[in-house]
């Protein structure tokens, strides 16, 4: 039976097969200067797509740097190379990188830290970002390896401490299996955009990773902290805020993640509280231990500060967002504003599902949610076309979503 062209392939059902070394073994570590310039040399003189994957120490240290990066291209193969060994100077590397097409697995996640390492692809190719584009509901790396290739990844390190040294045995036979299919996944995912038509959306999805700046630092962090619902009284919340950038300084100084540094409950429990003097404090769970003892006088601080601000300094009991308010509000605020975006994620649903795309890869909702609260001067499907463009949408995007919005803008339901 033929499959339609905008639906994946179907697996063949065979049972996979189990992948738990490299087929060339485990390479040693690059750790100095000279086989640096080995691994450069090799990468350079190679072909074809470079697999890049990193390990970072995300929940261990509060920095999000790269404590390992694998690479892997045909004639080369597989290079572990420790940047922090090297001192984070890779320009070796960087300079036999130059003008090559980089494969990664959900690259939004690697390119920062492969940047600070001076690492910045000439073209990308995200298996992620392509296989949700195919249509395939899981994409895991080891899934889709397992569903296109028929191998089964040995698993069970991501969440490890990378900085811990040195690196063991078992955590880089997994980090080279990382990138040891993930060429062959990205010819076999190119055929499938071809297949279905959406290798050109693909393509510019690709270059807006690529190039995309990195993240603006959030207005007031603090506010994620775990549990903060729970608190309503703005000298509670000052509270909060106040332990909170004491803890990330103490996290940054040493690279600890602050939930090492002292959990979110803990912050919370202090801020409703409220302990009178030191004993009081340490008498509260988590303080009560040795580590908190030593610095018990960072957080009574904290929380005298909070205690002495005068009421105009004190936090909304809400944050204030620059763009609009939580879509479960909008029927209150604006019944007008509520129905556009109940007939615009309708109508992009069926878009989606007409391509099987997910919703959130065809138009972002934070672009839908903006459009509809403040529609554009002209909803006609040019004047929101040009209004998508603007809001960062993709050539291919918008021809597939600016009609259907435009009347979903102007419907009156």
């Amino acid at each position: 039976m033929d499959v339609p062209a905008d639906e994946p392939t179907e697996p063949t059902g065979a049972d996979p097969v189990p992948l738990t070394e490299p087929a060339d073994g485990v390479p040693p570590v690059v750790a100095d200067a000279s086989a640096l310039r080995r691994a450069a040399s090799a990468l350079a003189g190679a072909e074809g797509p470079v697999a890049v994957d990193t390990e970072r120490a995300s929940g261990y240290r509060y920095s999000q740097r790269a404590y390992l990066v694998q690479l892997r291209r045909q004639g080369a193969g597989t290079w572990l190379v420790d940047p922090i060994a090297l001192g984070g100077r890779l320009d070796p590397l960087v300079e036999a990188l130059d003008g090559t097409e980089w494969v990664l697995h959900a690259a939004s996640q690697d390119l920062p830290c492969l940047a600070e390492l001076g690492l910045r692809p000439s073209a990308l190719f995200d298996t992620e970002l392509a296989g949700r584009l195919a249509g395939f509901e899981r994409v895991a790396l080891g899934t889709l390896v397992e569903r296109l290739l028929g191998y089964r990844l040995e698993k069970g390190h991501g969440a490890a401490d990378w900085s811990r040294r040195p690196l063991p045995a078992d955590w880089l036979n997994y980090a080279a299996l990382d990138v040891e299919l993930l060429v062959e996944l990205r010819d076999v995912l190119e055929q499938e955009l071809k297949r279905q038509g959406k290798l050109a959306w693909a393509l510019e999805e690709f270059e807006a990773a690529r190039t995309a700046p990195l993240p603006r630092p959030r207005s007031e962090p603090w506010r994620r902290t775990s549990g903060i619902h729970r608190i309503r009284n703005p000298r509670q919340l000052a509270a909060v805020r106040s332990l909170w950038e004491a803890r990330d300084a103490i996290a940054r100084e040493r690279d600890i993640a602050p939930g090492r540094v002292l959990p979110d409950s803990a912050l919370v429990e202090a801020a409703v509280r409220n302990p009178a003097d030191e004993a009081a404090l340490l008498a509260l769970p988590v303080f009560r231990g040795r580590a908190q003892r030593r610095v018990v006088g960072v957080w009574l601080g904290a929380l005298q500060r909070a205690a002495a601000l005068p009421r105009s300094e004190l936090p909304e009991t809400s944050q204030q967002h620059d763009g609009p308010p939580p879509a479960n509000r909008w029927a209150d605020k604006d019944p007008a504003a509520a129905a556009r975006l109940t007939a615009a994620r309708a109508a992009l649903t069926a878009v989606a599902q007409a391509h099987t795309l997910p919703v959130e890869n065809l138009l972002l909702p934070d672009l839908v949610r903006r459009t509809c609260w403040q529609p554009p001067a002209d909803t006609s499907p040019e004047g929101v076309a040009a209004a998508l463009r603007e809001g960062g949408a993709r050539d291919w995007q918008v021809q597939l979503t600016a009609e259907v919005l435009s009347g979903a803008l102007t419907s009156d339901s």
